[in-house]
């Protein structure tokens, strides 16, 4: 059944009251690297720590989950490629992949079985986040084959209860939505112009904007109103809003650092590019655990 949307009131007043030049002294950041892969992308985190992400080879992306020091990897049967974006404290994990035809489609992993979601009547969805009880958050394309991000195309969405509920910005020529806390907060990112991140709370959007960037996104949020993602300026860094304040995490000697995710310990997970250009997923913070 898909409903409607009954919000689209925006509140444009700036979380932002600070921007911290770096990370404060005691950070801890743990590389993750799937082994053998070319490149590898951290997406998720849950409560207990459990992260997913994504791997490179030579011929495709594969999902993988990272679990007391161990990697799975995800593969949805039949796929082309597979994408694990978020998971929640259940252990359920969703994303997207793709099918022999290039389409993307949703997907979340429960107890062993694979479920796809598409949105009613696109033509390519995504997922990419999940919450505790199991809502999920995407994007999706009515015309084409990839969801995001296409100006005039990408849409948000929200699943819960079996019921699809729009999500856009309004006047954004795209939205989607990345992540959703256990009381229902939606976290995104829209293009007005320029791209912004939003938090939706109840039926209000606040916008996230790093001051003076090019580019901002959200991505990820915690039942604490914890915000990550990333921002341009000179570059590329992920952040942290927290109480109002955003700060700055860069990875040390990174050319690129993007956040993703953050559970409620406040485990921050993401991605960053080496001076050689290649991806690596990472951890900060002392709750979660790591790969090299």
């Amino acid at each position: 059944m898909l409903r409607q949307p009954r919000f689209y009131l925006i509140a444009l007043s700036f979380l932002l009251s600070a921007i911290s030049s770096a990370l404060g002294a005691g950070a801890n950041f743990t590389a993750i690297d799937y082994p053998g892969a070319n490149g590898t992308q951290a997406w998720g985190i849950n409560p207990k720590g459990d992260i997913v992400g994504t791997y490179t080879t030579a011929s495709a992306t594969h999902g993988f989950l990272l679990s007391g020091g161990d990697f799975t990897p995800i593969d949805v049967p039949g796929s082309t490629s597979t994408f694990a974006n978020s998971i929640n404290a259940r252990g359920d994990v969703a994303g997207a992949y793709l099918d022999a035809n290039g389409v993307s489609h949703g997907f979340v992993l429960a107890d062993g079985d694979f479920t796809t979601i598409d949105f009613p009547g696109a033509k390519s969805s995504e997922i990419l986040g999940i919450g505790a009880n199991g809502d999920v958050v995407g994007d999706y394309n009515l015309t084409d084959a990839i969801p995001c991000c296409v100006q005039g195309k990408t849409r948000g969405y929200l699943l819960s209860g079996g019921n699809f509920t729009l999500i856009d910005v309004p006047s954004a020529t795209l939205t989607y939505a990345s992540g959703i806390s256990p009381q229902g907060d939606i976290v995104g990112s829209y293009f007005r112009g320029k791209s912004y991140g939003f938090v939706m709370i109840d039926s209000s959007f606040t916008t996230i904007a790093a001051p003076g960037s090019t580019f901002t996104n959200a991505l990820g949020n915690n039942p604490r109103g914890d915000v990550v993602g990333r921002y341009s300026l000179h570059g590329s860094h992920g952040y942290l809003l927290s109480d109002g304040q955003l700060t700055t995490i860069d990875v040390p000697g990174a050319i690129f650092t993007g956040n993703t995710a953050i559970n409620p310990e406040g485990d921050i997970v993401g991605r960053y590019r080496s001076a050689d250009g290649v991806f690596h997923g990472f951890l900060l913070g002392k709750g979660g655990q790591g790969g090299n």
